[in-house]
């Protein structure tokens, strides 16, 4: 059966626009990217294919565009799309940020920081670098490492700070095995960048860990 045979209420695209797309399912999502199914196949039982062989999700989207658009079902003009569409994701992340807004809810820029380094198959230690009422004035990647472990230098850090001429600064790294917990590591880390910034009086507000959940804040554990 075609998608325009099932009922109304459930074709994903009807679905999405009567009680939004927080309902679909990944399959249901993907599916409207894909607009049409293979061998007989309606578009959601060909997302359903693409997950069960390639995913789960993020495993598939975290690939490159012509790594996509070599997969069955996908080709280069969807693969655009899914392409695009994630693109779109992380600059309206980025927007809150860098529109010269105070960062007043903490876990935007978790959220932000998922964004920007859960794709990376090693680890990437990054900031991002407010003034004085807590606007963005930058986000840098400065390190990277290995698939467990990045080395961090807080020198490297401060001077970058005082660059940017910041008063306060988020710091932020992701794990590539896909858990979040901070490691007794991360937090020597937090420690030593802690102390360095104070001796510039820059303030180092948060420090989160990416992880294949919501990023972990290490100041919500009291240890920042």
């Amino acid at each position: 059966m075609h998608i325009r045979d099932w009922p109304s209420s459930e074709r994903p695209r009807e679905k999405l626009l009567a009680r939004g797309a927080a309902v679909l399912s990944d399959a249901e999502l993907l599916a409207i990217f894909l607009g049409s199914g293979l061998r007989g196949r309606d578009a959601v039982a060909t997302a359903r294919e693409l997950l069960a062989g390639h995913g789960p999700l993020r495993k598939l989207l975290e690939r490159t565009p012509a790594q996509l658009a070599a997969l069955p079902g996908l080709g280069p003009a969807r693969a655009a799309l899914l392409a695009a569409a994630l693109e779109l994701c992380a600059r309206y992340l980025a927007a809150g940020l860098e529109r010269g807004e105070a960062l007043s809810d903490p876990q935007s820029a978790g959220r932000y920081f998922a964004q920007r380094l859960r794709g990376y198959p090693h680890e990437v230690f990054a900031a991002l670098f407010l003034d004085t009422r807590h606007r963005a004035l930058a986000f840098e990647e400065l390190f990277r490492g290995t698939i467990d472990g990045a080395e961090v230098h807080p020198r490297e850090v401060v001077r970058r700070a005082l660059a940017h001429n910041a008063a306060a600064l988020i710091v932020g790294h992701n794990h590539p095995s896909g858990s979040a917990e901070p490691s007794a590591a991360d937090r020597t880390v937090t420690a030593q960048l802690k102390q360095a910034l104070g001796l510039v009086d820059v303030r180092l507000l948060d420090h989160f860990v990416v992880g294949d959940g919501p990023p972990v804040s290490l100041a919500a554990r009291g240890w920042v």
